[in-house]
């Protein structure tokens, strides 16, 4: 069997994404231009509960990331139907919502992929196929500081510490960490 899983390189450039938002209109990570970070959030999809919970957290925080001139995204493979739903059900109104990542794409980003195991705990059937989390800080010219990718719902880094993150990372420059690729 193929690992064709990517492995995303801090310092390094990360794959571009243009994807639909919830709402209408395109998101585009090139054209994100945050002053600090872009910050993406690759969720599991509607059917996650864990999912809807962390996407309440960042709803929560969107105007003090943008204080501190960061980006929220939050990003799934879900079609437009289901983002809709997740949209609806946590109550997103200023955390925008990507929709419709391609499983070669979620490879691209290092997100691990499973297949569906039926009903979940909030009674929706996951789909045949979808992308497990991930949490992503994009420097300005799109390339990696931090990311943090999950093989199961479980684990994510909680948000709000990065609020004093960023402040630590600017104003100490503290460089992204993790770039060496061979060990000669």
């Amino acid at each position: 069997m193929q690992n064709d899983i990517q492995t995303l390189i801090p310092r390094q450039p990360v794959p571009d994404l243009t994807l639909p938002l919830v709402g209408g209109g395109e998101w585009s990570l090139t054209n994100e231009a945050p002053d600090t970070f872009s910050i993406l959030i690759f969720y599991r999809g509607w059917h996650c509960p864990v999912c809807r919970k962390q996407l309440e957290e960042a709803e929560a925080l969107v105007e003090q990331f943008e204080q501190k001139g960061a980006k929220l995204t939050a990003i799934s493979v879900d079609g437009e139907d289901r983002a809709k739903e997740m949209h609806a059900s946590a109550k997103l109104d200023k955390l925008k919502l990507a929709y419709g990542l391609t499983l070669e794409q979620a490879r691209q980003w290092g997100l691990f992929i499973s297949t569906s195991r039926g009903l979940t705990s909030v009674n929706v059937e996951e789909p045949i196929k979808f992308a497990e989390p991930g949490f992503f800080l994009i420097k300005p010219d799109n390339t990696l500081f931090y990311s943090s990718v999950q093989s199961a719902p479980w684990g994510r880094p909680a948000l709000e510490p990065f609020l004093n993150t960023i402040d630590f990372i600017v104003n100490k420059n503290y460089p992204a960490r993790g770039e060496i690729i061979t060990l000669d």
